[in-house]
């Protein structure tokens, strides 16, 4: 059975080196500091260091949820919607089995983006279903990647990076593809590690590898 990582915000803000309600700026200034200290490239063979360096990259991933969905509970209106769906259904953070093209409807206006961002973002959305929906997942994966890229603060993204992981790696497993099916899960797992929806539906695919070995 796979860890299932849980963290509450106070720990993540402790984890930080930073007092509980700090603001976006000085989260994000304490995550790179801590980053830059931690990282593998830095201290390679330290197994403690990377560790810490996944500790802290969760924890900021935790609190840059945790203030957007804050800022967009208090900014009504500040969501944008995709043509088909009723603008009152919230969007889904859970990956639906074998149905790629039913996943998150809704794009979120991320306030800490420029109107450009937010445009780029949309788009990019609107590519990344009809790519699922085609079941063209190196292109998918390659499109969110850049996009992760150019917005890393955005968890709307880091989740949709995580989820085209998880479906490659599900289509994998169609193929019989095992150990590569394997390294796409771990990636999806890697990127969104607090996600407990995600952590379900990885462990089912596991299940079921391992059923077919």
């Amino acid at each position: 059975m796979l860890l299932l990582i849980s963290m509450n915000l106070a720990e993540c803000y402790r984890l930080l080196g930073l007092e509980s309600g700090a603001a976006f700026e000085d989260i994000k200034a304490a995550y790179r500091r801590l980053a830059r200290k931690y990282h593998p490239d830095v201290s390679s063979g330290d197994q403690r260091a990377k560790d810490r360096f996944i500790e802290v990259t969760t924890a900021y991933k935790v609190l840059l949820n945790a203030l957007a969905d804050s800022k967009l509970d208090n900014s009504p209106g500040r969501t944008r919607t995709v043509p088909g769906r009723r603008s009152d259904q919230a969007p889904s953070a859970t990956p639906v089995r074998d149905r790629p093209s039913r996943r998150a409807v809704q794009i979120q206006v991320n306030p800490n983006l420029s109107p450009l961002e937010n445009n780029l973002k949309a788009s990019a959305y609107q590519q990344l279903q009809q790519l699922l929906r085609s079941q063209r997942f190196p292109r998918a994966i390659a499109l969110v990647e850049g996009l992760a890229d150019r917005l890393p603060c955005d968890p709307e993204v880091t989740q949709w990076q995580a989820i085209v992981y998880q479906q490659w790696g599900r289509q994998l497993i169609r193929e019989r593809q095992f150990d590569k099916a394997r390294l796409y899960l771990k990636k999806a797992l890697h990127t969104d590690s607090h996600n407990r929806s995600l952590w379900a539906e990885v462990e089912k695919d596991f299940r079921e590898i391992e059923q077919l070995v």
